[in-house]
């Protein structure tokens, strides 16, 4: 297994502000949901679209800078791993969350730039954080595809 990728990359909008809280070591953990869309276009021409909603996890001092930086609607760029966890709902059921979490390994990059103390955004090269492993985000969408037909 040495030989095997987890690693997903996303670009999208906070639907809603960091829900943080802190663990019984003291670190601070941020949860965050970001919607990702894609567009096309069927086969008689008309325009379709799709959202989806992205379950994201921050740990540690990235965890501090979402609950700091990020708010409802901030278009942000992440990349971390694909994890599920297993735990057990009050009916004693057992359930599964599946979310991507970002680490010492991952990157999160704010794609709006960075707001100043009063909430305003600073021009410039937006900051970016995490690991420093991962590419940057690209700056525009790169695809060969038209949009004329689905590709499969």
């Amino acid at each position: 297994m040495s030989n095997d990728l987890n690693r997903c990359e996303f670009i999208g909008r906070l639907g809603a502000d960091p829900e943080v809280r802190h663990m019984p070591s003291g670190d601070m953990v941020a949860n965050i949901r970001i919607a990702v869309g894609s567009q096309w276009k069927n086969k008689q021409g008309e325009k379709q679209e799709s959202t989806e909603w992205v379950p994201i996890v921050f740990f540690g001092k990235l965890a501090e800078v979402v609950e700091k930086y990020l708010k409802k609607g901030a278009r942000i760029y992440v990349s971390g791993r694909f994890k599920t966890r297993k735990y057990q709902a009050q009916d004693g059921s057992d359930r599964y969350s599946t979310e991507v979490v970002v680490d010492i390994n991952g990157h999160m990059q704010m794609l709006d730039g960075k707001p100043d103390l009063e909430g305003q955004s600073r021009s410039g090269k937006p900051p970016q954080y995490g690991g420093g492993r991962g590419p940057a985000a690209p700056s525009q969408p790169q695809s060969d595809w038209d949009g004329e037909e689905l590709p499969f």
